[in-house]
C-alpha cells in the first residue's frame, strides 16, 4: 500500500498504459481520478475500481477541460499528490505530408496536454508538501521510425518539458519521463489494422526488441509506481527507458 492516503490523476486513464496505472495505484491505496475522452471505458473502469475512483471527461489539449477535471479530483479527494500523463495519440506522416490539423492534434494531446495537466496539479502538490509527475514519453524520443514526424517530435519535446518541471519545482515536486517501446495497447492494434499483413508486421515488431516481445501495459505501470514511490526520491528530471532493448542492435537487425 505504497500510496495510501495519496491522490493520483491519470490522463488517458481509460485504456492501455493509463488504465494499468489507474488500476495499480488504486490497488496500492491511492484515490484515483481517471481523465479521458473515452467516456464508456473510463466510467466502466471507475465503476470496477469502486471506492476512491472517479472518472472525468477531459480533452487534455483543452486547458479549460483540464482545469475542470483537476478541480473535480481536488473537490472529491482534497488535493493531488501524483500525476501520470498517459494520454497520447499517433499519426503517421512526414514533414511534407503532415497536415496542420494532424500536427496540432498530436502536439496538442501529447505535449500540450502534459503541460496543462502539470500546470494545474503542481499548486496542489506544493500545498501538500510533495508531488511526483510521470510523463509517458516513448522510445521515439531517442530513435525515430519513418513517417512518425508529429509523434516523434512530441515525445522528444516531452523530455524537455520533464527536465524543465523538475528544475523549476525541486525539491518539492519531482518529474520524470518513462519511455516505453512497443506496448500491447489499443493504439498498437489500431495501427496494425492499417496493414494487410498485420500478422507479419507484428512478428517483426516482436523480433526487433531484444526481449522478443512487446510490453504488457502493467509493466509500464509498475515502473511508474516505483518512480512515484519514496524509493525513487533521488530520481528527477530523467528519462527512463523501458523498451525491451529496442534499438540496442544497430538498425534493429542481426
Amino acid at each position: 500500500m505504497r500510496f495510501q492516503n495519496q491522490v493520483i490523476v491519470v490522463t488517458g486513464g481509460a485504456q492501455g498504459i493509463g488504465a494499468a496505472c489507474a488500476s495499480l495505484f488504486h490497488d496500492e491505496g491511492a484515490s484515483v481520478a481517471i481523465l479521458d475522452v473515452n467516456d464508456a471505458e473510463g466510467r466502466a473502469l471507475a465503476d470496477r475500481l469502486g471506492d476512491r475512483a472517479l472518472y472525468a471527461t477531459c480533452d487534455v489539449s483543452d486547458e479549460s477541460a483540464v482545469i475542470s477535471a483537476v478541480g473535480a479530483a481536488e473537490q472529491a479527494f482534497g488535493g493531488v499528490d501524483l500525476l501520470v500523463c498517459a494520454a497520447g495519440v499517433q499519426r503517421y506522416s512526414n514533414a511534407v505530408d503532415t497536415t496542420e490539423q494532424e500536427w496540432d492534434l498530436v502536439l496538442g494531446v501529447n505535449l500540450k496536454g502534459c503541460f496543462f495537466a502539470a500546470k494545474h496539479v503542481i499548486p496542489s502538490m506544493r500545498r501538500r508538501g510533495r508531488g511526483v509527475i510521470v510523463n509517458v514519453a516513448s522510445v521515439n524520443a531517442f530513435h525515430c521510425q519513418r513517417n512518425t514526424l508529429p509523434y516523434a517530435t512530441s515525445k522528444a519535446a516531452l523530455l524537455g518539458l520533464t527536465r524543465s518541471i523538475a528544475a523549476d519545482f525541486a525539491p518539492q515536486v519531482r518529474c520524470v519521463a518513462v519511455c516505453p517501446g512497443t506496448v500491447d495497447t489499443p493504439m498498437l492494434h489500431h495501427a496494425l489494422d492499417g496493414f494487410e499483413n498485420a500478422e507479419a508486421v507484428m512478428e517483426e515488431i516482436n523480433r526487433i526488441a531484444l526481449a522478443g516481445r512487446v510490453a504488457d501495459p502493467m509493466e509500464i505501470a509498475k515502473l511508474a509506481a516505483y518512480l512515484c514511490s519514496r524509493d525513487a526520491d533521488f530520481i528527477t528530471g530523467q528519462a527512463v527507458r523501458i523498451d525491451g532493448g529496442l534499438g540496442i542492435v544497430l538498425g534493429g537487425t542481426d
